[in-house]
This record gives C-alpha cells, sequence and structure tokens, in this order.
C-alpha cells in the first residue's frame, strides 16, 4: 500500500463498536451509551439523524485529516442543514449530503478547496489521493462486504484516503466491524461493483485567499 496517512476514524453513530449491532436490529440506536457525545437534543433525535450523516462522518475525518479539530456530528448537520447541504422535507425524510452546499461550508468556514467528481471509474481514483488528497465516494452501503455481490451503487458515503498494489484504503462509516470500518482495504475491482462514479474531491492545501 501507499504511505498514505490514516486518519482518524468516525462512525456514523458514535459508539464504533455497537454500529455492527444497529445496522442488523440487535441494537437500537436510541440505546447507543455515547449518544450525547454527537450533540444531539434526544436519543430519539441521535437515533433518526445518524442514519443518514455517513457525510457528515466523512466530512469529520476530512478536517481531522487537515489538522482541525471537527464539530460534533449532531452540531455539524446542524451547521450543513443552515447551509443546505441537509434537507428536512416535508414527510419527514432527510435529504443530504448535497455536495454543493458542503463544498461551499468547507471553502468559507476552513478554506479547503473541494470539487465535486462526476462520472468517474474506480480506476480515476488513486491520482485523487496524490500528495494527501482526500476523496468522498459514493458507493452502495453493502461496500462493508466487498467480496458479495453488489446489491447496486451509491446512497452511501466513504472516505478513500490511500491506494496501492490495486486496491483503495478508507474509512466506512458505517462499517460493521472493526475490519470494514478503520482503514479498510478494498480491491479496485470491488470497489468498482459498488461506486456510483461520483463524490467529493478534497485536494491537498488551502485555498488562496484574495488579499
Amino acid at each position: 500500500m501507499s504511505a498514505a496517512e490514516t486518519p482518524p476514524y468516525y462512525g456514523q453513530w458514535e459508539s464504533p463498536g455497537l454500529i455492527g449491532d444497529i445496522i442488523s436490529g440487535k441494537c437500537r440506536a436510541e440505546d447507543d451509551p455515547a449518544w450525547a457525545e454527537s450533540g444531539s437534543a434526544s436519543q430519539e433525535d441521535y437515533a433518526r439523524w445518524a442514519e443518514h450523516l455517513c457525510g457528515v462522518a466523512c466530512l469529520r475525518m476530512a478536517l481531522a485529516a487537515r489538522g482541525i479539530t471537527p464539530p460534533r456530528a449532531r452540531d455539524l448537520a446542524r451547521v450543513l442543514t443552515g447551509h443546505g447541504a441537509y434537507v428536512e422535507q416535508a414527510d419527514g425524510n432527510i435529504r443530504g449530503l448535497i455536495y454543493a452546499p458542503a463544498i461551499s461550508w468547507l471553502a468559507e468556514a476552513h478554506a479547503m478547496p473541494a470539487e465535486i467528481i462526476l462520472d468517474r471509474a474506480a480506476e480515476d481514483i488513486p491520482p485523487l489521493l496524490v500528495d494527501g488528497g482526500l476523496f468522498i465516494a459514493s458507493v452502495h452501503p453493502a461496500i462493508r462486504c466487498p467480496a458479495e455481490a453488489a446489491p447496486g451503487k451509491g446512497g452511501h458515503l466513504v472516505l478513500v484516503f490511500g491506494a496501492g498494489q490495486g486496491a483503495l484504503r478508507l474509512h466506512n462509516p458505517s462499517g460493521h466491524d472493526t475490519a470494514s470500518q478503520c482503514d479498510a482495504r478494498v480491491a479496485i475491482a470491488d470497489f468498482a461493483r459498488f461506486f456510483a462514479g461520483r463524490g467529493i474531491w478534497l485536494p491537498a492545501g488551502p485555498l488562496a485567499r484574495d488579499a
């Protein structure tokens, strides 16, 4: 593998060891003992939002990789909602992460450059990671088990931070165990079966500010 540094890991739920049980239904998200650490107002609020916070988790990991202490998950979700990157719809559903407003927030709040990537193949990802670049990739959540058949493409976000020997290194906010959560190594050919061809590229370095 490449010598890419491993960013800190954040999951969609506050207790990584419980994510597998929450996904499988063995444990309710409301019963996560660390729920308040997210900044949620209640256990119910925590459970409702956590299912949608793969993008928040990826942004928190990207900020930490750049040496920035990230906001708590629910706090960041509130900020991003104010910027239009999450939308609470009339039927109660939560839409997001919406790329363009999230990129605008990164630039405004942290002078972090970012670019929406569309219609790319998995083989195109390694060049995006050169010199510390990061890629928030849209994949099917079943990528936590990459050896199995892919039910589809997209619907979930993971942070890709390294590549080498025909594989990508990634953090998955909804990995069901340690191996699928932190620094998971997924062959590019397998990644391609889950990858929707889009995401957010965060090249290394700050944005240039006008004098």
